[in-house]
């Protein structure tokens, strides 16, 4: 069984990257807060629906719902662009 060591400066550089896209990602939102209708409609719901929308920061896609009636914006998926897509 290998047994992974990390150095104390790479352990620091993975925890600040995970700050970065974090606070990328919740700035993102803030602005989609104030207008839900920014983003493109999401290209992978099938059937597309306007009520689904995506976008992508540093590589993570982010799709969310918007809910009119009950203003709310629902956070449905982060996900490394890489990764092979799921149906929803």
């Amino acid at each position: 069984m290998f047994k992974y060591f990390y150095s104390k400066d790479l352990l620091k550089r993975k925890i600040l990257d995970i700050r970065v896209v974090k606070s990328a990602i919740i700035s993102r939102l803030d602005i989609i807060k104030t207008n839900p209708l920014i983003c493109e409609s999401d290209k992978l719901k099938d059937p597309t629906h306007k009520d689904f929308r995506a976008f992508v920061v540093f590589s993570y896609r982010v799709t969310y719902q918007m809910k009119f009636e009950t203003k709310e914006l629902r956070i449905l998926r982060v996900r490394h662009t890489s990764r092979e897509p799921l149906g929803y």
